[in-house]
């Protein structure tokens, strides 16, 4: 009977660890998408810094020196 209980416990919690994993998965969808499109524009910021910082210093290499 013990075995019996243990068992049935065993597959009581994975039903219940499904059953949140099945309410979670539309979350979960919705945060990845939110996570690409964060990534997405922070990858834009840093390209447009970046190609800042490129044109300071080819504006910087280009200007003749001080006398």
């Amino acid at each position: 009977m013990k075995a019996f209980l243990v068992g049935l416990a065993v597959l009581v919690s994975f039903l219940i660890i499904a059953l949140v994993g099945i309410l979670l998965l539309p979350l979960l969808l919705v945060l990845a998408l939110f996570l690409r499109l964060i990534i997405g524009f922070l990858l834009i910021l840093f390209a447009i810094w970046f190609l800042g910082k490129i044109v300071l210093w080819l504006l910087e290499a280009i200007r003749p020196p001080k006398l």
